[in-house]
């Protein structure tokens, strides 16, 4: 049954570290695979269409490229198809629940996924599939905050939102290092731009200044706060246009 909510069509952005088994560094963790899947459901079940962006921060990190001498572009491409084995995981978890699921992945690997098709997304998404979006954008020197900011636009959503770990929503300052840090609960982008705020990459941030889709950013350390959020609480931090 579909309830209200005050998005109906999203981006829910997932890093590659919350996939992690934090005991064993291993690159998965079966419960919190369980848990967003779960959380993904619900928010389905009330009528949200989801498109997912996940990372790979939990396979490759660009630093190590650096260490072992791996260059940029390359390295690059490495952690695109990190978010093709994520996006796959995900899937497994989210099919294991009964939702009917679809990896798009900007590089053509057509033995797993679909390639990314801006029109075939929106008729997945309008047809009660979830979408999660692999390979980045494509194209080296992108983040995958970058590919968020791109799907979001190409399919129309809402709202992108960020689930945090510990973190609240976006502050003055880093929490983690200044206890006196400021949650700042409504922002614009100019905003975010000229202060040079940690919420995600600074070019994926400025492609979003005209546009009316919002980025809401909260803490995701409980995954069913994400309801909430789209039930329209007042959780975290919203930023939008002028």
């Amino acid at each position: 049954m579909e309830e209200k909510t005050i998005y109906r069509r999203i981006i829910l952005k997932v890093s590659g570290e919350a996939l992690q088994n934090e005991n064993d560094g291993s690159i998965y963790d079966e419960k919190k695979l369980k848990d967003i899947a779960d959380v993904v459901k619900k928010a389905h079940d009330i009528g949200v269409q989801i498109g997912i962006v996940v990372g790979a921060g939990n396979i490759w990190r660009g630093r190590l490229a650096d260490e072992v001498g791996i260059e940029r572009s390359t390295a690059d491409y490495m952690g695109m198809l990190g978010t093709i084995m994520n996006a796959l995981a995900l899937q497994s978890a989210l099919e294991r629940l009964g939702l009917e699921t679809r990896v798009m992945s900007a590089i053509n690997v057509p033995q797993v996924c679909e390639p990314y098709i801006r029109r075939r997304a929106v008729s997945h998404l309008e047809n009660g599939r979830v979408i999660i979006f692999a390979g980045g954008t494509g194209n080296p020197y992108f983040t995958t905050d970058t590919c968020a900011t791109l799907r979001a636009l190409e399919i129309c959503a809402d709202a992108i939102v960020m689930g945090k770990n510990g973190v609240e929503g976006v502050y003055d300052d880093d929490p983690r290092k200044n206890k006196d840090a400021k949650l700042l609960k409504r922002l614009t982008y100019s905003e975010v731009l000229s202060k040079k705020l940690a919420v995600m990459d600074l070019t994926a941030v400025a492609m979003l200044a005209e546009s009316e889709v919002k980025i809401h950013v909260f803490n995701m350390s409980d995954p069913s706060v994400l309801i909430d959020v789209l039930k329209g609480k007042d959780i975290g931090s919203t930023i939008s246009k002028e």
